[in-house]
């Protein structure tokens, strides 16, 4: 693991929490509340700057490539762009709008990304790398929002109305996601990259694919994955190679974001386990005809059975998935 080092914007970022809550009391405006008035801070005031210093905090935390404060200069398109977009933004919100389009036009100039001045965004957003990044007129993104490079947070409607999506808090928007319209992303969401997405996306969910599908919850998949064998089977027919065991070891994998093609491949292993154990089984109750350790075996295959039949179904619900 690489060493974190300790630096003033680390200490910065871990003291921010108590400077944030001292600030809501004053600004009713924050990420967590998107939905909520905005009351952006003006410039001459700390509050303003503190935010600043979170832009500018927040890509040493996130991006483990950042090797020197000098490089956000340089390297970080999206910082740069955050920081015009504050002043851009307040100014927006005064009704200096023909001023707040000129500041963010050379914004883009400079970082290639596109913000509008009039859209929210919250606090410790991070746009890794920027490059071709939308950001509409009456989009929301709440607080601790990661968004990638190409990312277009669009409309699908020319009304004067809210048209572009809300992001709630600690979302992460893959590279090359489309994200159009007046919906949703809850909460610890995730979008895959060159998704689109065009309808509601739950908490915590991922949404994958053209058009976007919702997948299960990581942790539900994993469940589902590691309570198909039990200890007392796997003990009586005792296969020279458990799979069962292996996955239950791995489940905890460094990527976050679910590989789709997984449910197959745990199917296909589960199934190898139960074909194996189910051979273990058939071998050790001709050995043993009539006896207790036979009758063992047979209550043993008929467990089996049951399992293989919930893997079906399973297996079912994962092609009609698809299907649908």
């Amino acid at each position: 693991m690489p060493h974190k080092k300790t630096t003033k914007a680390t200490q910065t970022l871990e003291d921010m929490p108590n400077v944030q809550e001292a600030q809501d009391k004053q600004n009713p405006q924050d990420a967590q509340n998107p939905q909520g008035e905005d009351m952006t801070p003006s410039p001459l005031q700390a509050g303003f700057w503190q935010i600043i210093r979170e832009d500018f905090a927040t890509p040493e935390i996130k991006d483990p490539a950042l090797k020197n404060p000098i490089e956000l200069f340089f390297n970080y398109p999206g910082v740069v762009a955050l920081f015009h977009y504050r002043f851009a933004h307040f100014l927006h919100t005064r009704d200096w709008k023909i001023l707040a389009r000129i500041i963010m036009g050379f914004a883009q100039f400079l970082t290639n990304i596109d913000i509008h001045p009039a859209a929210r965004i919250g606090r410790r957003v991070f746009i890794d790398h920027g490059i071709g990044v939308v950001i509409g007129e009456t989009a929301i993104i709440g607080d601790e929002v990661t968004i990638y490079q190409g990312v277009s947070l669009g409309g699908v409607s020319l009304k004067r109305t809210k048209r572009h999506p809300t992001l709630e808090s600690g979302v992460v928007v893959g590279a090359g996601a489309k994200v159009l319209g007046d919906i949703t992303i809850g909460a610890n969401a995730k979008i895959g990259a060159n998704s689109v997405v065009v309808k509601d996306v739950p908490n915590g969910c991922t949404a994958v694919g053209i058009p976007a599908r919702i997948l299960t919850p990581q942790s539900k998949v994993d469940e589902g994955a590691s309570d198909s064998f039990t200890d007392e089977v796997r003990h009586k027919a005792k296969p020279s190679t458990d799979f069962g065991e292996f996955l239950e070891q791995n489940n905890d994998t460094r990527t976050k974001l679910p590989d789709v093609s997984k449910s197959a491949f745990l199917y296909l292993l589960e199934r190898i386990e139960i074909l194996e154990q189910e051979k273990a089984l058939r071998e050790a109750q001709k050995e043993n005809g009539d006896s207790s350790a036979g009758k063992d075996c047979e209550e043993a295959l008929e467990e089996l059975q049951q399992m293989r039949e919930k893997l079906e179904k399973r297996y079912e619900k994962y092609i009609a998935a698809f299907r649908d």
